[in-house]
C-alpha cells in the first residue's frame, strides 16, 4: 500500500469513526462568551443633580460622565427605600427591605438571605469589597475586604479586614481607591474573573473634603435651586413637618464652624452633637501636618460666620448655609470623580477595560437645597431617584440614554445574568440586560414600588409612607400617625410642588393607581399586616 494512503488510514480514519470530542469541546469553550469582570462603584448620598452627565449646573464630573459617554445613562433609576443600610441590603439581596429585614438603619439584616456576591463566589469569581458597607463587619461571599466600621471617618479612617482592624493615614476617598487598585493590580488571581465592590463613604454627611478641595471649593459660589424657599403649600403634613431644613436642622458642625467659636457673640452651640461629632469623627482625627492645612480654612469660615451672622435675616442665613453646604458636598464629589478616573485609567492601562462591566451608582438620591432640604428619605424625586451609569465594552452601545423605571432592586439579577449565573427564584427584581442591549421591547415594567419606614426619628423625621411611581405619576400614602394621600403629575409638575390627589380632573388616575398599588404590594409580598408588625417592632426597640 502507498505509504501516504497508509498514513491517512492510521491518522484520519479513527477520527472519522470515533469523532473529535476533545477538539469539539475546545471549540465550544472558545465560542462561549467570556464571563465579564464586574466593577461596582457606589457612593453614599450622591445626588444625580451633582453629576454633569445629568446636569452641569453645579459641578463637572468628567470621569463619572465618561462611563455614560462610553455606555448607558439611566434617567429614571430609583430606589425602593431611600436610606443607606436598607438600600445596600436591597442591592445585595435583590429583595425589598420588608423581605430582607433591613427596613431601616436600626433593624437587623436577615443573615439567612443569600447575597449576590455569594453566588458569584460559588460560581468561581474572585470577590472583593473595599470601602463603606454600613451594616455588618463580615460581608458574605467576599474573599477579601477592608470596610469602614459603621459610617466610618473621612480623615485617617479605620478599616475592618479579615486580619483585624487598621488605621490608614490619608483622605478616605483616596485611601479606598488605593486599596482597590492595589487589589486589582497585585492581589487578585488573574486566572479568575472578578467582582469588585468599590464603595465610597463620600459624599455622606458631614461632607469633609480633602484639604486641597476644601481650600478651592470654600471660595466658590453655587446657583440656588428654585425651591430653596419652599413654603410647602399644596402639600400635606409630611412635607411641612420633615426635619431636614438647611436653615434649622443643620448643625454648626455641618458648616465647619468650630465648637465654642461663637461664644463671644453670645451664640452657644447647645446641641451636644456639635462637640461629639467634632471629637468622635473627623476633625479630631487629624495629625499635626494635616491640621496645618485644614486650620486656616476653618478659621476663615468661622470669621466669615461671625462677621455676617448677627445682622443677617433668616433668608440671608439660609443662603449662607446653603453655600457652605454646597461647597463641602461638591468638594467631596470632586474627589470621588478624580478617584473614579484613577480606577478607569488603571483598567485601560492594564487591559482589563475590554472585559469589565463598570457600574456607577449611589445608595440613593439626596436633596441639594430643593424644598429647603438636605438629606433623603422621601419618595419625592431628589431622594427617590439615584444615578445609574453602566459601561460594558462591546455589549452596550456607547452614549445610550434610557428613561425606563429601573431600581436598585434590579442590580443583583443584572450582574448575575451578565456573569451567566442563575438567579434565585425569590429575587424580586428584573435583569436590566434587555435595556443594556438596547431592546426596550423586552422590558415591560410600567411602575415601581417604594416603602420608607424610619419614623419617628429625632433627626429628619420623615413620616412613614409607601407608593407607586410611573413615568407620568406618583401616588403616595403617608401613614402611622397620619392618613394622607398625595398624587403628583411628574410631567406637568416635575418639582412636585402641588398635590393633585383631590383634584377632580385626576379622579380616574387616582382610582387606577390605587388598584395598581394594591397589586404591587401583593406582588412584592407587602401588606397592612407587615406595616403593623414593623411599627410594633420599632416601638418595642425604642
Amino acid at each position: 500500500m502507498n505509504k501516504k494512503i497508509q498514513l491517512w488510514f492510521m491518522l484520519v480514519l479513527p477520527m472519522l469513526i470515533f469523532g473529535l470530542p476533545s477538539c469539539t469541546t475546545t471549540q465550544k469553550e472558545q465560542e462561549r462568551p467570556k464571563r465579564p469582570n464586574i466593577l461596582f462603584i457606589m457612593s453614599d448620598d450622591h445626588a444625580y443633580q451633582a453629576i454633569s452627565a445629568y446636569s452641569d449646573k453645579l459641578i463637572q464630573t468628567p470621569n463619572i460622565d465618561r462611563i455614560a459617554r462610553e455606555g448607558i445613562l439611566f434617567t429614571n433609576a430609583c430606589v425602593t427605600n431611600s436610606i443607606c443600610a436598607p438600600s445596600r441590603a436591597t442591592i445585595l439581596t435583590g429583595k425589598h427591605t420588608h423581605i430582607n429585614g433591613k427596613i431601616d438603619n436600626r433593624m437587623p439584616f436577615d443573615t439567612t438571605q443569600i447575597t449576590f456576591p455569594q453566588l458569584f463566589q460559588n460560581a468561581g469569581y474572585e470577590t472583593a469589597m473595599f470601602g463603606k458597607l454600613h451594616f455588618g463587619n463580615n460581608p458574605k461571599g467576599v474573599d477579601d475586604f477592608m470596610i469602614l466600621p459603621g459610617q466610618g471617618s473621612y480623615i485617617n479612617p479605620r478599616f475592618i479586614s479579615p486580619n483585624g482592624d487598621t488605621i490608614i493615614t490619608g483622605y478616605v476617598t483616596d485611601v479606598i481607591t488605593d486599596l482597590t487598585i492595589d487589589w486589582l493590580d497585585k492581589k487578585r488571581n488573574p486566572e479568575k474573573p472578578f467582582l469588585m465592590m468599590y464603595l465610597h463613604k463620600a459624599p455622606h454627611r458631614a461632607w469633609w473634603p480633602s484639604p486641597e478641595k476644601f481650600k478651592a471649593f470654600s471660595k466658590k459660589t453655587f446657583p440656588e435651586p428654585e425651591s430653596l424657599f419652599d413654603d410647602y403649600q399644596n402639600r400635606g403634613a409630611a412635607a411641612k413637618t420633615a426635619r431636614m431644613s438647611i436653615l434649622d436642622q443643620m448643625l454648626s458642625y455641618d458648616n465647619k464652624v468650630l465648637p465654642g467659636a461663637l461664644e463671644d457673640l453670645g451664640i452657644t452651640d447647645n446641641d451636644p452633637r456639635n462637640v461629639r461629632l467634632f471629637n468622635k469623627l473627623d476633625f479630631s482625627r487629624i495629625n499635626e501636618e494635616q491640621k496645618l492645612l485644614y486650620q486656616p480654612i476653618l478659621d476663615s469660615i468661622t470669621q466669615d460666620f461671625k462677621k455676617r451672622w448677627p445682622g443677617m435675616t433668616r433668608e440671608d442665613k439660609m443662603r449662607w448655609q446653603y453655600q457652605r453646604y454646597m461647597q463641602d458636598y461638591l468638594a467631596c464629589i470632586s474627589s470621588v470623580d478624580d478617584n473614579v478616573g484613577r480606577v478607569l485609567d488603571y483598567l485601560k492601562e492594564s487591559g482589563l477595560e475590554k472585559n469589565t462591566m463598570v457600574v456607577y451608582t449611589s445608595d440613593q438620591g439626596f436633596y441639594l437645597g430643593e424644598h429647603g432640604w438636605f438629606d433623603k428619605r422621601f419618595i419625592y424625586d431628589e431622594s427617590f431617584k439615584t444615578p445609574l451609569l453602566i459601561r460594558w465594552p462591546n455589549e452596550i452601545h456607547p452614549g445610550i440614554t434610557n428613561d425606563e423605571m429601573v431600581q436598585n432592586l434590579d442590580f443583583a439579577q443584572t450582574f448575575l445574568e451578565a456573569a451567566q449565573i442563575d438567579a434565585p427564584a425569590d429575587m424580586q427584581g428584573e435583569s436590566l440586560m434587555p435595556l443594556l442591549k438596547g431592546d426596550v421591547s423586552k422590558w415591560d415594567r410600567e411602575a415601581v414600588y417604594y416603602h420608607f419606614y424610619e419614623y419617628p426619628e429625632l433627626d429628619h423625621s420623615v413620616k412613614r409612607h409607601y407608593g407607586i411611581v410611573t413615568k407620568e405619576y406618583k401616588l403616595i400614602h403617608f401613614y402611622y400617625d397620619i392618613d394622607e394621600w398625595e398624587l403628583y403629575d411628574r410631567k406637568k409638575d416635575p418639582q412636585e410642588m402641588k398635590n393633585v390627589y383631590n383634584d377632580p380632573a385626576y379622579a380616574e388616575i387616582v382610582a387606577k393607581l390605587h388598584d395598581e398599588l394594591v397589586a404591587l404590594r401583593k406582588k412584592y409580598k407587602d401588606s397592612p399586616e407587615l406595616d403593623k408588625k414593623f411599627i410594633d417592632m420599632y416601638r418595642n426597640k425604642n
